[in-house]
């Protein structure tokens, strides 16, 4: 067992048997975990179902309800940690993420990265299907971080990432206090602060074709107090 992709759902249906199943199709032996919030419109059934096909490959961690995409991946990393997962990855469900992209952050971290980010800002990366005033908001946002945290990461937000088993069993993850946008920045900067080396990895995101945003103004405005509160850690 040596990697295995993180990927919280709620309300995915839609989306959870192409996922699953375009991961399990990749080379390398990749497994995967589905944190399931309590999905009311029956992820985590689709998802049991398919277990059996995969041969221990495919997890099914499920939650009461909608606690939040930072608590989700925290329940995730301890359940790795647990299994000695060495390559442990955070991708959404919804195709936002190339599946095929976790070849390319493993990749990065075999070479020596500490942690790979599939990042939209660095030289080669990009955004389809997003309206101007969201990117707009996202790169001031990361530029916003960067100034205010000086962490060299030009996508601080960024939620398709490979960390190693040494910078999860490094870092304090009953400590982590935030669960939105702010959570993929804490998580970085917690990582940088303790030494760890951050790969930057040109990626395409493209926003879902099926299913709803869980984008709020509350994650948002976690963000962007949440980075002031960091530079105490």
């Amino acid at each position: 067992m040596d990697k295995l992709v993180i990927t919280p759902t709620y309300n995915e249906k839609e989306n959870a048997e192409k996922i699953v199943r375009k991961v399990m199709s990749l080379a390398g032996d990749f497994h995967m975990l589905i944190v399931d919030d309590g999905s009311p419109d029956g992820t985590a059934a689709i998802v049991r179902s398919l277990q059996s096909e995969f041969n221990g490959r495919l997890h099914l961690l499920e939650r009461s309800g909608k606690l939040g995409l930072g608590t989700a991946y925290i329940a995730g990393f301890k359940w790795a940690l647990e299994r000695n997962y060495q390559y442990i990855f955070e991708m959404d469900a919804d195709f936002s993420h190339n599946p095929d992209d976790l070849l390319r952050l493993h990749e990065a971290c075999t070479k020596g990265a500490d942690v790979a980010v599939g990042s939209r800002y660095v030289k080669g990366g990009s955004v389809v299907n997003w309206p101007w005033d969201r990117i707009f908001i996202s790169k001031g946002g990361a530029l916003y971080t960067r100034i205010i945290t000086w962490m060299p990461v030009k996508d601080p937000t960024a939620g398709f990432i490979c960390y190693t088993n040494k910078v999860l069993s490094a870092l304090p993850l009953d400590e982590i206090q935030f669960i939105g946008y702010a959570f993929q920045i804490e998580m970085k900067y917690r990582a940088w602060k303790k030494g760890f080396k951050i790969k930057e990895v040109p990626i395409t995101f493209v926003d879902r074709r099926e299913g709803v945003s869980k984008m709020s103004s509350g994650i948002v405005q976690e963000a962007m107090k949440g980075v002031w509160k960091m530079r105490n850690f």
